[in-house]
């Protein structure tokens, strides 16, 4: 560990690095001005409503936490399942993941409105029926399970221990990040929302998600100048990435397909206004998974280079993921169940967040870009020798 603050501060000084860093402080800085208008004025500083209670800000919880469990998965390829050329990355994986939940964790306390109350409660009073109660639980211990592994990975190395609390985060990382599905699946009203399809979807999207902020962490470090053990890291990632991708591409067909199978109110409607929407189709569709998808086939997944670019497209495609998840799950007035037929239906509910919301939201990328980098200043992320 290198805890100076000499070291804190310095970097050379290149046109990215400048770039990357002035685009962090200043991420972090409306983080810190959004936390301010919040704490003036609660939520009403927010644009979310009774018919519309979830907004940005949950989207950006979940991206973090979907972000946080892709990188533990990806990590435990190597560090878990013994995968040689996943072994190097490791410590610079499960330092991402602690970052990026911690990120997230910071963000939806800011939603919640009474986070320390909220701790004491889900302790003292526990809902065991509730998916809530269950996410912030599985994810507390997610967390320590984290923790506890790149401790023994960097600070008091041990691979025995820090393999069993590997695979100790890996499954309550599983099990956090599908029951966050749930919180979706369980929504019996809401039925573009309600059914199996989301535990296995967060999943699925966690693991690509993972792979795009490998690719991105990586191509930042080396400037796209690899050495050859990562190179045949990535060859393998590639090809992963490529299967990945295929089967979210076909899960998300036929979860369109048999949303509009039928013509159900409500349901074939909702769907229909997501899927001809920008969102959707620039977002989702070509940012976050033909772009990539297309690279890796036809290039037959030797792209190395041109992945990293196709990785920001898609980080950009995930959020809209994330994003679409929330709004379109409540875009239609909850109104409908009470209709008389003498009645016009509502039309859907429009949403836009607040600048309070979009400072404090995508602040949190700032947070997860200043911790990246004190990260790579205070631990050594590389390998060991072994690896």
């Amino acid at each position: 560990m290198n805890l100076s603050i000499k070291n804190l501060i310095t970097f050379k000084k290149t046109p990215l690095n400048l770039l990357v860093a002035v685009i962090g402080a200043l991420l972090l800085a409306a983080f810190v001005a959004g936390a301010v208008m919040y704490f003036l004025h609660g939520h009403h500083a927010f644009n979310v409503t009774r018919q519309h209670p979830w907004g940005l800000l949950i989207a950006m919880y979940v991206f973090f936490v979907v972000s946080s469990t892709g990188l533990c998965i990806i990590s435990s390829i190597g560090h878990v399942f013994g995968v040689k050329e996943f072994q190097q990355i490791g410590k610079r994986a499960i330092a991402g993941a602690i970052i990026t939940i911690l990120s997230g964790f910071a963000v939806i306390a800011l939603e919640i409105g009474h986070p320390i109350t909220m701790l004491i409660y889900n302790v003292l009073t526990p809902g065991l029926t509730s998916a809530i109660w269950w996410m912030g639980t599985l994810y507390g211990i997610y967390l320590c399970f984290i923790l506890l592994e790149f401790f023994f990975l960097t600070i008091k190395v041990d691979h025995k221990w820090s393999k069993i609390f590997g695979i100790g985060g890996l499954l309550a990382g599983l099990a956090a990040h599908s029951n966050l599905g749930a919180v979706f699946g369980f929504l019996i009203s809401r039925p573009t929302a309600n059914g199996v399809f989301y535990p296995v979807y967060f999943i699925l999207s966690a693991m690509i998600t993972g792979c795009y902020l490998i690719y991105i962490i990586y191509g930042f470090k080396y400037r796209n100048n690899y050495p050859d053990h990562l190179k045949a890291m990535f060859l393998k990632l590639n090809k992963i990435l490529g299967m990945l991708l295929g089967i979210l591409i076909f899960f998300e067909a036929w979860k369109i397909l048999t949303a509009l199978y039928g013509t159900m109110p409500e349901r074939a409607e909702t769907i229909m206004y997501a899927v001809t929407s920008p969102n959707f189709l620039i977002g989702e569709l070509l940012l976050g998974m033909l772009i990539p998808f297309f690279i890796i086939l036809f290039t037959n997944g030797q792209a190395i280079k041109p992945m990293v670019y196709a990785s920001l497209t898609g980080m950009i495609g995930i959020f809209f993921m994330r994003y679409d998840l929330v709004h379109d799950t409540l875009v239609y007035p909850m109104t409908m169940l009470k209709r008389s037929e003498y009645q016009l239906p509502p039309t859907l509910l429009h949403y836009f967040p607040s600048p309070t919301e979009m400072m404090i939201g995508f602040g949190g990328i700032g947070i997860t870009i200043l911790g990246l980098y004190v990260a790579e200043k205070v631990f050594n992320l590389d390998p060991d020798p072994e690896h």
